[in-house]
């Protein structure tokens, strides 16, 4: 959009109405406290895998109620990293939504497994259990591996339920929560259930875009309340290599040096004497046990990534605030078929509108320098997917939700004016359409 229509005035009556400067969909906000903690680091003695990444994972998992919380460099690398430490291999048949972003089913193919996708529940807009247990009893138990749910918009899973069920089948549950820190459900018991928080998925993910609620340019972050699991993630994201001398496979003397030859220790050099040195390995010794990968997150990321941690609640009360807004003002309009609304434990990433004419009020908000965008393209619609089989109506509930969705800005530092704004010209396309 040039220059001359982002600052054009329209006659509304005898109001002449200036656009605003552009207002996408998400934001970051980086306060002063965010630049002094990324700079502190920026001077300290380490940039990269420091005292400033066990920080930041101490302080999410304390937040979201984890036992054990693994940084990573960004959101795929975490989801990645689960199908591994869960041994996904070729395949393995996983379920998951295809209402998300693609990483949540690319995670089972990078492992060489089979993703298999269910419908979602058109109120919720979230993997409809249903859906699931419709395919596990039409099959042979086994057939299936595991599931990814996935807290699409914010909104959490009934993960409970979810656990019940795959307890029935012998599955894994991976929790998507990218859009939901902060977010929870209330289970069976009345029991506030946070997202991420370990209780039923035997592992959950998040992601530092700058869009979500806590940024950190690009990163990820775990969590899980396995210790063995936990180990495996810290092994995996640093290459498969280990630096713990009781699970080292070469000897002592092999890592000081020396190499074995017909069960009898040959010394480097003939001036070599066999000591006590030749007992103990030496500080410089690791091992790679086994194919991993670099998805560390550098010490400057986590000292941003822990600053902005410090203020994600009042953040998520401000995402609520403005969801609560949105709900008023589209409640009971003929030209709304559906929205998120006001639903207790919704971490509102997004705010999602099922409208008419969804193109036409995609371009006259454009127009009018309102970036709202959609989310998702239907997973299973995505030319690598449909070489599987994969096609139109196979998802009717997902592909009519498609049809209809956009999400509207949504983000901590959005000023009321913008908000009115936004709602404004979303009506004033309907008046003008009717």
């Amino acid at each position: 959009m040039s220059l001359e229509n982002q600052n054009k005035k329209s006659v509304q009556g005898s109001q002449v109405e200036v656009n605003p400067a552009p207002i996408p969909y998400g934001r970051q906000n980086i306060t002063e406290e965010d630049i002094q903690a990324v700079i502190e680091t920026l001077k300290s003695d380490f940039l990269t895998q420091g005292p400033k990444i066990a920080e930041f994972e101490e302080a999410f998992s304390n937040y979201v109620g984890s036992n054990y919380a693994v940084a990573v460099s960004n959101g795929t690398a975490a989801l990645h990293l689960c199908a591994m430490a869960l041994k996904v291999q070729e395949g393995d048949k996983v379920i998951t939504t295809p209402i998300t972003f693609a990483a949540s089913a690319n995670c089972v193919r990078y492992c060489g497994g089979e993703v298999v996708f269910a419908d979602i529940d058109p109120e919720t807009y979230l993997l409809d259990i249903n859906k699931v247990r419709e395919l596990l009893e039409a099959s042979p138990k086994g057939t299936y591996k595991g599931i990814i749910p996935v807290d699409f918009a914010g909104r959490a899973v009934d993960l409970k339920a979810f656990r019940n069920l795959a307890n029935d089948y012998g599955l894994w549950i991976i929790e998507d929560s990218c859009h939901a820190p902060g977010g929870y459900f209330m289970d069976s018991d009345a029991n506030k259930q946070h997202c991420g928080n370990g209780n039923f998925a035997d592992l959950a993910i998040f992601s530092f875009h700058p869009v979500k609620h806590i940024a950190c340019g690009e990163g990820g972050m775990i969590t899980t309340n396995d210790e063995k699991i936990y180990e495996k993630l810290l092994q995996l994201r640093t290459h498969g290599i280990i630096k713990d001398e009781k699970k080292y496979k070469n000897t002592p003397a092999f890592a000081n040096g020396s190499t074995v030859k017909s069960s009898a220790t040959v010394r480097s050099s003939a001036v070599d004497v066999m000591s006590s040195v030749d007992e103990t390995y030496p500080n410089w010794y690791m091992e790679m046990q086994e194919l991993g990968y670099n998805y560390r997150l550098t010490d400057f990321q986590a000292a941003l990534g822990t600053s902005q941690l410090k203020r994600a609640d009042k953040g998520l009360a401000k995402r609520r605030e403005i969801a609560a807004t949105y709900q008023k003002a589209f409640k009971e309009k003929e030209f709304i078929k559906g929205q998120s609304g006001v639903v207790e434990g919704h971490a509102y990433h997004l705010y999602v509108l099922e409208v008419e004419n969804r193109l036409g009020l995609y371009n006259y908000l454009r127009e009018h320098n309102i970036f709202a965008q959609i989310h998702y393209i239907p997973c299973h619609l995505m030319p690598y997917y449909k070489q599987f089989g994969w096609k139109e109506g196979d998802m009717p509930n997902a592909e009519n939700y498609y049809k209809q969705c956009i999400s509207l800005p949504m983000y901590p530092t959005l000023i009321q004016d913008d908000l009115s704004y936004i709602i404004q010209k979303i009506q004033e396309f309907y008046e003008q359409s009717s």
